[in-house]
């Protein structure tokens, strides 16, 4: 199945809440962004976003300047009709995140919470990275995480690659500071545990 319908299906068929990836609050990603973020107007992206609180909480924190990309345009129809007249407040993004056009230097933080450890073609990984590497300024932050070394081989019925920090920090290259690396057991709905690792950079 072509990527974009198997995501389209997974949200149309499933409720948001029951998705092994859901989480009530993004509590560690919205902290780390949070510690980052030098003003209310920092420019912030949530890359495979789609149905995710974290934005939610960005905005109840008076961010302004929030954008949230997905493939999935069931996902973020979700998340749109959850936050109602604030969905306003936010830049809505359809699109892969390897093809999507974004303007040079234009995001302060980027958060990736479980996009990247669904490319297992390397060609697709570098074009990850030289995205990430023109869409945020010199001096801005990316906060990427994937599913750690002993993390599930497959989610939502595709396969993933599992990393240590040092290995998910190699794929970003010189460039990429390693300021802190973070693990979260993450419960999903089901009451499985999956454990994640959390790579926060500053771009140079």
């Amino acid at each position: 199945m072509e990527l974009k319908s198997h995501w389209e299906q997974v949200y149309t068929t499933k409720s948001a809440e029951a998705v092994s990836w859901y989480q009530p609050h993004a509590t560690l990603s919205l902290d780390l962004i949070c510690r980052m973020a030098q003003s209310k107007a920092t420019r912030i992206v949530d890359v495979g976003g789609g149905a995710s609180s974290l934005v939610d909480d960005l905005l109840a924190r008076g961010m302004t300047e929030v954008g949230v990309l997905d493939i999935s345009s069931a996902a973020l129809h979700v998340a749109r009709q959850r936050l109602g007249e604030q969905a306003g407040r936010v830049r809505w993004m359809e699109g892969d995140i390897t093809t999507i056009e974004f303007e040079k230097a234009s995001i302060d933080i980027w958060h990736d919470r479980a996009v990247f450890h669904f490319l297992t073609n390397p060609a697709d990984r570098a074009a990850y990275v030289a995205q990430v590497r023109r869409a945020v300024r010199p001096g801005g932050h990316v906060i990427v995480a994937a599913f750690g070394p002993d993390g599930p081989l497959q989610c939502s019925g595709l396969p993933v690659v599992r990393y240590a920090p040092d290995a998910l920090h190699a794929e970003f290259g010189g460039a990429f500071e390693l300021l802190e690396h973070v693990k979260e057991d993450h419960l999903t709905p089901s009451g499985l545990v999956q454990h994640f690792v959390y790579c926060h950079c500053v771009l140079h």
